[in-house]
């Protein structure tokens, strides 16, 4: 029988973006929503300022991740040309430097000199890229995938708290409107966690309650200075 093994850590990239996108999507604009109610807003200026929050939050995700990323993929093209240089300039020099590295990592010198000859043979540049560097092709930096997928997590998460609110401005009383928009986005936060924990094979409990915390300060933060805000005008 085929012993087949699933890791999970080529998923790290999208997986960050994603988590990132939509825990920030959820957080921001609940937390928005709940301070400008706490300030009084009118329910039309709560949906206004919920729908603002969901488009420039998803472009200001997909802007700032795009260009995080492009700096990211300049630097390792850099240095992916300045070791071509250096194999095709001095490849023995290039061979004993890997050969250390082999030997570093427990390797007799005889079998990292062997190990270096054949893989140099194979593909020199994708060699010292891996071992010298850290740069993988599986794990490269993908600008527009990091953009895409931060984008339409952010929108996806900040479509929650403003959904709730037009479902509580629909159905529920005026009071029940914080509590429900906050008790939902927290849910939503902790569910997201648990989420990602799974997709990366880690503990959901620990990471459900470490989204729910940082949500539930930011929410509580963002409410009370909009009653201080509503108290002061």
């Amino acid at each position: 029988m085929r012993h087949v093994e699933r890791h999970r850590q080529q998923r790290s990239s999208w997986l960050r973006a994603g988590v990132l996108g939509a825990n920030d999507g959820i957080i921001s604009t609940a937390s928005l929503i709940l301070g400008v109610t706490a300030a009084g807003a009118s329910p039309q200026s709560i949906l206004v300022a919920g729908m603002a929050s969901l488009v420039a939050g998803a472009l200001s995700m997909a802007a700032g991740e795009f260009v995080s990323v492009s700096s990211q993929a300049d630097t390792e093209r850099a240095d992916l040309e300045r070791e071509r240089l250096e194999l095709a300039a001095d490849p023995e020099h290039e061979h004993v430097e890997m050969t250390a590295i082999y030997v570093s990592r427990g390797l007799d010198p005889e079998l990292a000199a062997r190990v270096t000859t054949q893989l140099m043979q194979h593909d020199a540049l994708g060699a010292h890229a891996r071992e010298e560097l850290g740069i993988h092709e599986a794990f490269s930096a993908q600008p527009i995938q990091a953009a895409l997928v931060s984008a339409g997590s952010f929108a996806l998460g900040a479509s929650q708290p403003l959904t709730a609110s037009l479902l509580v401005a629909m159905f529920l009383p005026a009071s029940l409107y914080m509590p429900t928009i906050f008790s939902a986005s927290l849910l939503c936060v902790a569910l997201l966690g648990a989420l990602a924990a799974r997709l990366g094979g880690a503990s959901p409990w620990r990471a459900s309650l470490r989204l729910a915390g940082w949500g539930c300060a930011a929410m509580i933060i963002t409410t009370g200075v909009g009653v201080v805000f509503k108290l002061t005008v």
